[in-house]
């Protein structure tokens, strides 16, 4: 199987994250980036987009999920975001990062990344 890559970067989405309780009253932004695998030799033969990972559709629902959320910890996030995408989709390899800018000052962001599934 080709190893081929899907990506969707800096996914900027409002949710619910962390642990204290001025976290908890408002929305923040978390950034998301996610690879996928995806063989794309039958795609790129055809010029179809049946043929593919329909990265508008992989975006749209992690939006959503993301969006009505509430999560304390960032890994949780990047663990549901996985699964989702892994059944939903039927990716068998990805790689979630999720960005909470400005949760430590003096750092640009932070954050968790963890990949899951089989790797070809």
């Amino acid at each position: 199987m080709a190893r081929d890559i899907i990506y969707v970067h800096d996914l900027r989405v409002e949710t619910i994250i962390g642990i204290f309780e001025w976290e908890r009253r408002a929305k923040q932004l978390v950034s998301l980036d996610l690879e996928m695998a995806v063989d794309i030799r039958r795609a790129a033969a055809s010029d179809a987009i049946e043929d593919t990972l329909d990265y508008k559709a992989v975006a749209k629902t992690v939006i959503r999920f993301v969006e009505e959320s509430r999560f304390q910890l960032v890994e949780t996030l990047a663990e549901r975001v996985a699964a989702l995408v892994m059944e939903r989709f039927q990716v068998p390899w990805l790689r979630v990062r999720v960005n909470k800018p400005g949760a430590i000052r003096g750092a640009r962001d932070v954050g968790v990344v963890i990949e899951r599934g089989a790797a070809s």
